[in-house]
This record gives structure tokens, C-alpha cells and sequence, in this order.
């Protein structure tokens, strides 16, 4: 059987240190979606000690690295420098970051261009406290960037990490295009039908889960990322009985 990380995000409706230990007797690899009752910052003394491989999924409210409005942009820059700053505390292997949107297609150039002055900072918070930073694409959303392939070449050149989620791709019929261009660093992974992010189990939506496991790096975290811990064990029997062994570790 695979060992693949689970999200706290499954478990928003315990505390931090109740899901831990429930996630713990299914998977020691485990990201930490550090926001509502899971929020980082708000748990100083969760994970103190831990013998857990983890990853830290920065908060994905009320913040917008693309945002137009510099107070907000840099408001959501001080969240995210905080949060990697405890990342790097607990010992978290990756941080993984959203990568903004523009509430109104007609700013998107504008906001496109305060994106690339967050990598920039990004890459020096990385740099400064010792934690990989990863780009996550987004879904089908039109007012979100990095939908396609088109900003991995900035994200590279700047030295930070990728990670691909692969229920996002799906949505913008672009799977295969992204594991052709770059090898991602994490991994998200979760199916849906190609119309909504329904963040469904493994083998409940229309992903051609074998095509693309075989298609899938070797190295880094994967995270079935999904919003009940049921659909963790649903992926993992389905892993089990289609014989899907190219995610061992």
C-alpha cells in the first residue's frame, strides 16, 4: 500500500492537535492546512516535537498576493512571511502558497504584475528561513492566474518550487501539459468530473488515474487533499485494488 500524506483539511471540525493524532493512524506525512481552526499562528505550541514528514499549506483566506490594492498585497506577503516563519519552526518540508487572483478581468495585466513582485519576496522569505516555497495552479476560475503552463518559467527561474495539483489541471484540460513541461516538486491529489473542484477520492471522477500515475514524480510529498477524512480511505482502496503502485515511496 502507498503511504501518501493526508490534509487537515478533512478535519477542520477538531483542533489542530485532535486531527494530528487522527491523521497519525493512517499516515505520518501530513500537511497542515494553516488556516480556520488549523491556523498556524494560532497553535504556538502544537508541534513543538513531532516525528511527522509534513508539509504546511499557507492560508487561502483573506489574503491575495495578486492583489492591485498594495496594502492588501502586502498585508497577505507579512500573513505569509509569519507563516513561514512557523513552517520553518516545526520543521515543515514545504510551504505551499496560492497564487492570487484579480477579482476583475479587466485588471488582470496589473495584477499579473504585482504576482511577480510577491515571487519575488517569496524567494527571499525562502531564501531567509530555510523552507521550499511551492506554487500551487489554480482551478478553472478565470480571474486566477497560473492556470496554465505559462508561469513555471518564472517560478523556476526565481527558485521556487511547484507544486501541481492535479484535480486543478484537470479543469483546465491541461494534466498532461503540465507533467510534459515540469516535474513538480508536491503534489496534490484528488479526481472530479472536469466541470468543479469537487476535490472528489481517487477514482470517483473522470482523472484517467492509470495514464497519469505512471506519469508522476518520484520524489517530493503527495497530499490527497480532500474535505472528509472517508475519502482519504476511499482513494487508498482505490490505489489498492487498481494496482496503482507508481506513488510508493
Amino acid at each position: 500500500m502507498p503511504q501518501l500524506g493526508c490534509t487537515t483539511w478533512c478535519l477542520l471540525d477538531q483542533n489542530l492537535t485532535d486531527a494530528l493524532e487522527i491523521i497519525a493512524e493512517r499516515t505520518h506525512i501530513i500537511e497542515i492546512l494553516a488556516d480556520a481552526t488549523h491556523d498556524l499562528l494560532d497553535n504556538p505550541e502544537i508541534l513543538s516535537s513531532h516525528t511527522f514528514t509534513l508539509s504546511v499549506h499557507s492560508p487561502t483566506t483573506d489574503l491575495n498576493i495578486a492583489s492591485v490594492r498594495e496594502p492588501i498585497r502586502e498585508s497577505s506577503l507579512q500573513l505569509l512571511e509569519e507563516c513561514c516563519i512557523r513552517s520553518s519552526e516545526i520543521g515543515a518540508e514545504m510551504m505551499v502558497v496560492h497564487p492570487g487572483f484579480s477579482p476583475w478581468l479587466e485588471l488582470m495585466d496589473r495584477s499579473h504584475l504585482a504576482l511577480l513582485r510577491s515571487l519575488e519576496r517569496l524567494t527571499r522569505m525562502q531564501d531567509e528561513y530555510g523552507i521550499p516555497i511551492a506554487i500551487e495552479n489554480m482551478g478553472s476560475w478565470e480571474v486566477c492566474h497560473f492556470r496554465d503552463t505559462g508561469l513555471l518559467p518564472t517560478i523556476r527561474d526565481l527558485g521556487l518550487s511547484f507544486c501541481l495539483d492535479i484535480g486543478h489541471a484537470h479543469l483546465n484540460g491541461n494534466l498532461v501539459e503540465f507533467l510534459s513541461h515540469e516535474q513538480p516538486d508536491h503534489l496534490h491529489l484528488h479526481d472530479n468530473n472536469g466541470l468543479i473542484d469537487d476535490h472528489y477520492p481517487l477514482g470517483r471522477g473522470s482523472i484517467d488515474l492509470a495514464t497519469l500515475f505512471p506519469m508522476l514524480p518520484q520524489k517530493g510529498i503527495r497530499v490527497l487533499e480532500m474535505p472528509q477524512i472517508e475519502w482519504y480511505n476511499e482513494s487508498l482502496t482505490y490505489i489498492e485494488e487498481h494496482n496503482l503502485g507508481a506513488l510508493k515511496t
